[in-house]
């Protein structure tokens, strides 16, 4: 076998592989030596069929398969003995001419194919020690624990219907049309709609508008959406809604009690509020460690820039760029009624793209150095979890997983990264900040947006 290497350009490698006529000979003679002893050939005893016999019925065959055989096995020993890493499987170009295609398969010529691939990138991991992280704490306190007692008694209400005017925490059901510029626009219409008064439900103006009326009255409501409203198309635009009432009912609240908290399956009202408690530090950490988790990825982000390979970029950018394409269409929505535009979003995802191929790098360096493993045990618990989260198809669902080793994978990913993650925290000096819950879930940025899918 003889290689030469055509490109080394970057991260590109190029190699010209050659294998000998003679060395794709011998192959075949074995091959068919090997056959000699398994086929049945009319007028032949088992093992006696003569070498040429059976390279006029299999030898094309057997050729193919040589070949197949032999590029995969040399690809491996060109790119194992340069000790390079190949960002993904290597593009393998064979001759596209016939002639001397048939010429290699004749044993009348060498074989003679180029292997295309980028490598992974070798860089240095920053001083995992030196990294400074601050994780926001809040405390579970009385006022939270009411707050969470609140909301849960609340959603509790039942509404009763009434006569007379509608108040502030009302339920009034309505029908309604919305149109701007004398137009009726999507979403803007509906029918036996509930809206409590003071909930906020609606645009400002909107609930207001609705404040003393009564059943079977018709009402004219004006009002804007905000100039952040999240439809672009609708922000900052004046609107008109003819509204018929239907309903007016007002709220019911049991009394916030041992037999409340027995009705939505807690002994006491004691060991309720010990559950709220208990769900807030829950939720708490988990906002609180998303936050350290994506501060750590800017971190890490910040601290490495090296050459990609392209070609991760684009597989990634693909990925990214079809769901959210997808996700349009789903909506019947364009980039125009997100406020961008495609080139614009282009620029973003592409740019999100490569932080995440960037990320996936550096946190399997970390991972690969310092000998971070994924147990069994770790990814079927992964499994049963993702199985819980489709009631009634639990069974499906891990059937489906344990039957394609590609999805079972995918599973060990974000096992991997938070280990990761973890082991980076150890090392890294971590302050506290005490913060009130508000600010704790004050961003505008979802958490983990940007987390770097390794």
């Amino acid at each position: 076998m003889e290689i030469t290497e055509i490109t080394s350009d970057g991260l590109k490698r190029e190699l010209k592989v050659t294998i000998g006529a003679s060395e794709l000979e011998k192959r075949v003679k074995a091959r068919l030596d090997e056959l000699k002893n398994q086929v049945n050939l009319k007028g032949f005893r088992p093992g006696k069929v003569p070498l040429n016999h059976l390279r006029k019925i299999y030898g094309r065959s057997v050729m193919a398969e040589v070949l197949e055989k032999t590029i995969s096995e040399s690809t491996q020993k060109a790119i194992s003995d340069r000790k390079e890493r190949p960002a993904l499987e290597p593009d393998i170009s064979v001759t596209e001419d016939k002639d001397e295609m048939e010429k290699v398969i004749a044993g009348d010529a060498d074989l003679a194919y180029t292997i295309s691939f980028e490598v992974l990138p070798e860089f240095e991991i920053t001083d995992l020690a030196k990294l400074k992280f601050e994780k926001l704490i809040v405390d579970v306190g009385e006022e939270e624990i009411e707050t969470g007692l609140k909301n849960i008694h609340e959603d509790a209400v039942t509404y009763t219907k009434k006569e007379g005017k509608a108040e502030d925490g009302d339920q009034v059901t309505i029908d309604y049309t919305g149109k701007i510029d004398g137009k009726e626009f999507d979403g803007g219409s509906a029918e036996d709609a509930p809206i409590v008064l003071g909930k906020g439900q609606f645009i400002p103006g909107f609930e207001e508008g609705l404040t003393g009326v009564k059943a079977g009255d018709k009402k004219v409501i004006d009002c804007k959406f905000p100039d952040e409203y999240l439809a672009k198309e609708l922000a900052g635009k004046n609107a008109r809604f003819d509204v018929t009432v239907k309903e007016v009912a007002a709220p019911e609240l049991v009394e916030l009690d041992d037999d409340f908290a027995k009705k939505i399956g807690f002994e006491t009202l004691a060991a309720l509020r010990e559950g709220v408690e208990a769900k807030l530090k829950e939720d708490f950490e988990a906002t609180s460690r998303a936050k350290l988790k994506r501060s750590l990825l800017d971190g890490l982000d910040e601290a490495h820039k090296f050459e990609l390979p392209a070609s991760l970029i684009d597989r990634e950018f693909g990925s990214v760029w079809q769901q959210v394409n997808s996700e349009l269409e789903k909506a019947g929505r364009s980039f125009e009624d997100e406020g961008t535009s495609e080139e614009k979003a282009r620029k973003e995802y592409q740019e999100l793209a490569e932080r995440r191929v960037r990320l996936g790098l550096v946190l399997s360096e970390i991972g690969e150095k310092n000998t971070i493993k994924i147990s069994d045990e770790e990814v079927h618990q992964a499994l049963i979890e993702r199985a819980q989260q489709f009631p009634g198809q639990e069974r499906e669902v891990y059937e489906y997983y344990q039957k394609n080793p590609e999805a079972r994978a995918e599973l060990r990913v974000p096992i991997f990264e938070n280990k990761v993650v973890d082991f980076i925290l150890e090392l890294a000096t971590v302050s506290e900040k005490k913060v009130t819950a508000k600010e704790l879930f004050e961003d505008g940025e979802k958490d983990g947006e940007k987390d770097a899918d390794a």
